[in-house]
């Protein structure tokens, strides 16, 4: 290998030898260079030249198939030789490796599965010296994954592996952290040219609602109106594939000659990917219509313009299908100031924007970490199938906890993990499959049962959108429908959908993969289809469904996690007594299904054998009032059998008529006035002299149930039986025996007044026991009745004859000495026929009407 990098020279060039001698002093850098700078094409080269490699070999991740590809060519290209020789690829369905080969660009799937077979990344033909971590700013799962396993890796098992993480916008020095202390950072500037943006001023073009009500429209119109108006190619970008074909329609026929359209994105062939890369040729332009795989990953040819559509299409976790779909979004400043960048490479360039200047102002920054919104069940099969748990190793981003456990719950559901959390043989079967443990799940327990064919069409047609589109209702959601139009049955009536045939072929293409793979030939098994529940229930074991009621909204069925679901009442399988579901939406309060297929309660315990329960279940009924016992054999919130039990354990019957009373809460119980004037003693004690006198508020009763209520309702099962509690007698078993006689000295029901009548105290507020009596019946009375042993006066309503207040009062003897004379007045007024002395310490009280004398 020449010690000399190829020419012409690229800006990147500068700072490799910075880049090497750092990885000689250190095991890791960052490498910070902007598009077009040449690290993907620079940076191996120079590793191979490094002396501290030592013949080992270069792995390079990069997060698509189309830039791995076109990464290794390109290196290959570079020093004469073609890939497959020291310069190779290794992608899902294809490679182009030899022994020979001493960089192997490969896709993040693949560098996954390579450190879970071979942790220390020695087993090849030589060990693996350094992992490149190309476009790392785009933060996908697996790149954090991987980048996470190999710094594990080489703390543990390779302290001679370098790591190097090379990015365009991420912050240098926070990755810097991450790789360890002694990681260097090093930057290069790149080398770009201005770039005039025009914002064309549709607010609905960037949002997918161009003209025609798409973004391709609006895309093909900003196309004609650059080729017009610039010279020099153009490169235009799309979110998907769909999109790039649909606005290549729209510019064909349109073109000023001398101009060719060349999409390009992921699956096309490698010839079509080359031709879009590729110049054109002297003489004329071309428009590149491309999806965010030309933003960093790719330099292309002669482009000086670049088109914007705006949008872009990122994984996130659909809970409704239980899978990580692509999704249009609104691509961030960081991924369009890329874009832009593309116009700038070789010249002064122009980048035309659908959007407006005051809708680039709030784009968010970034494009969020995947791992922060993806489906964690791949990653939490990946760490089991490593040994580690998430904080044992290094992540720029940690997996959010709530979603990694409910990753682990599935796995559990899925045979991948046992009871304890630990990885099962069929795990690690699960995890050396290139697919969602679900679809990986299905595929191994169907070819055990011979349905290797079906299982290879159900993996197709999961890991697609669904084929049936619709506009205004949903078509036929039977899965079986889906298997035979895959099998070329596209003749049959799908309740009025139109078939999606880009995602059918593609999905025809993955099941003829796994065909192959499997030996499973064309075609499927007699009575196949009728297996298709089966194995989607294989996939989505949280997803069976039975049904419980119907409803003006259809069917409703209810799933073994406890969500409700329904079907429109339209649906043929509508009356089927239980599904299998494979896609719904996630609204609150009852989902919509979308994809499902029938099964049978046989199909159900058959294949959920050993995570079906019987137990006996009493339980409360809250409508009709009582406890009610029944066995009940289940597959979590999916009833198979329910027979009533005769003779139910005592304790669960008080235990369940105790949720009852929770339910209904503390009013629930037979209060009597004496019982509540208990309750308000207890509380005022408990108020004032702390807990050695109980808690009786509505909380703690409720909290308490069981210990102060459970005790007493042996025989009852009804909320009526609870008539026949004393609950004066289990208020009072709460308090210490040794606090109960000084209850009344403490806390008196009453006070006897001069008068000899015997007065309730009320103790509804805490603060102050109130004493309502008349005034008449408390002369001669000189100081105010007191509580708590002594310590606290009551508060004292004296009442008129005619029961309302005359005066409130702590002090009775302030109240003698100083406001009675007032009060006599007023009521001698009111009341003349009553006596109202001069003195009332010596007058006789009295509890009736005197006249005056």
């Amino acid at each position: 290998m020449p010690r000399s990098l190829p020419h012409p020279a690229l800006p990147v060039d500068a700072v490799l030898p910075e880049l090497v001698a750092a990885l000689g002093a250190g095991r890791a850098a960052v490498l910070q260079a902007p598009p077009g700078a040449g690290k993907t094409t620079r940076v191996p080269l120079a590793l191979l030249d490094a002396d501290w490699l030592d013949g080992r070999d270069v792995v390079m991740l990069e997060p698509r198939r189309i830039a791995a590809r076109a990464a290794a060519r390109r290196l290959a290209q570079q020093v004469g030789e073609r890939p497959g020789g020291r310069f190779g690829f290794r992608v899902r369905g294809e490679s182009k490796v030899g022994r020979g080969t001493r960089v192997e660009v490969v896709t993040e799937g693949i560098l996954t599965r390579r450190l879970l077979a071979d942790p220390a990344l020695v087993d090849g033909a030589r060990p693996v010296g350094v992992v490149v971590f190309d476009e790392y700013h785009e933060r996908s799962l697996q790149a954090d994954l991987g980048l996470a396993l190999c710094l594990q890796a080489q703390a543990l098992l390779r302290p001679d592996l370098r790591v190097v993480v090379m990015s365009a916008t991420l912050d240098g020095a926070r990755v810097a952290r991450l790789l360890g202390p002694d990681a260097a950072v090093v930057a290069s500037e790149g080398r770009t040219f201005p770039v005039t943006t025009h914002y064309l001023g549709s607010p609905n073009a960037a949002a997918g609602r161009g003209r025609g009500g798409r973004v391709e429209d609006a895309v093909a119109d900003a196309v004609r109106r650059a080729l017009a108006e610039e010279p020099g190619s153009v490169l235009a970008f799309l979110p998907g594939a769909g999109e790039i074909r649909r606005a290549a329609r729209a510019l064909e026929g349109t073109l000023p000659p001398g101009v060719r359209l060349a999409p390009l994105y992921g699956d096309l062939s490698a010839r079509d990917q080359d031709a879009a890369v590729a110049p054109a040729p002297p003489g004329t332009r071309k428009v590149v219509l491309a999806t965010s795989i030309a933003e960093t990953s790719l330099t292309i040819e002669g482009v000086r313009v670049v088109v914007d559509g705006g949008l872009a299409r990122r994984p996130r976790f659909d809970a409704g299908s239980g899978m990580s779909r692509l999704e249009t979004v609104r691509v961030s400043r960081a991924e369009a100031d890329q874009r832009r960048g593309r116009a700038g490479r070789t010249e002064p360039g122009v980048c035309y924007r659908l959007w407006s200047e005051t809708e680039q102002a709030a784009l968010r920054d970034f494009a969020p970490p995947e791992i922060l919104q993806a489906d964690l069940a791949p990653l939490a099969l990946d760490l089991a199938a490593w040994g580690a748990t998430p904080d044992e190793l290094a992540w720029l981003d940690a997996p959010p906890e709530a979603t990694y456990e409910a990753a682990r719950e599935l796995l559990r559901e899925l045979d991948a993990l046992d009871a304890a959390g630990a990885l099962t043989d069929h795990g690690r079967t699960l995890a050396e499959l290139p697919m969602h443990p679900r679809l990986a799940h299905l595929a191994v327990r169907a070819r055990g049962a011979g349905r290797a064919a079906l299982a290879a069409d159900l993996v197709g047609l999961l890991g697609e959108r669904d084929p049936f589109r619709y506009e205004t209702r949903v078509p036929d959601v039977d899965a079986r429908l889906r298997v035979e139009a895959l099998r070329g049955s596209e003749t049959l009536s799908f309740r009025g959908a139109r078939l999606d045939r880009g995602a059918l072929a593609r999905a025809r293409k993955e099941a003829g993969r796994w065909r192959q793979a499997w030996s499973a030939g064309r075609g499927g098994a007699a009575g196949d289809l009728d297996a298709v529940g089966r194995l989607l229930a294989l996939a989505y074991p949280d997803r069976v469904a039975q049904r419980v009621a119907d409803s003006a909204e259809g069917a409703r069925y209810r799933l073994r996690e406890g969500r409700a679901a329904r079907l429109d009442p339209d649906q043929p399988l509508a009356d089927q007594p239980f599904l299998a579901v494979g896609d719904l939406d996630d609204r609150h309060g009852g989902a919509r299904v979308f994809l499902a297929a029938p099964l049978s309660a046989d199909d159900v315990e058959e294949l959920f054998a050993d995570q079906i329960v019987t137990e006996d279940r009493v339980e409360w009924d809250a409508d009709a009032g009582l406890v009610r016992a029944r066995r009940v054999t289940r597959l979590g919130a999916v009833v198979l059998r329910s027979a009533p039990l005769a003779a139910p354990p005592p304790h669960l019957v008080t235990a369940a008529l105790v949720d009852g009373v929770r339910q209904g809460g503390v009013e629930a119980l037979p209060w009597s006035k004496e019982t509540r004037r208990l309750r308000e003693r207890l509380a005022f004690l408990h108020h004032h002299l702390g807990d050695v006198w109980p808690d009786v508020s509505d909380d703690a009763l409720l909290d308490g149930l069981d210990a102060w209520l459970g005790p007493y309702l042996a025989g009852m099962k009804r909320l009526s039986d609870l008539g026949r509690l004393d609950l004066g007698q289990t208020l009072l078993a709460q308090v210490p025996y040794a606090e109960r006689a000084a209850l009344d000295r403490l806390a008196p029901s009453h006070v006897t007044v001069p008068s000899g009548s015997v007065r309730p105290l009320d103790y509804s507020d805490p603060e102050a026991p109130v004493l309502a009596v008349r005034l008449q019946e408390v002369f001669g009375l000189e100081a105010t009745p007191r509580v708590l042993g002594g310590r606290l006066p009551v508060l004292m309503h004296l009442l008129s004859p005619a029961g309302r207040p005359a005066q409130v009062t702590t002090d009775l003897a302030s109240f003698w000495r100083d406001a009675y004379f007032d009060v006599r007045k007023d009521l001698r007024g009111r009341y003349p026929k009553h006596h109202w002395p001069e003195n009332p310490l010596e007058a006789t009280p009295t509890a009736r009407a005197k006249r005056r004398r």
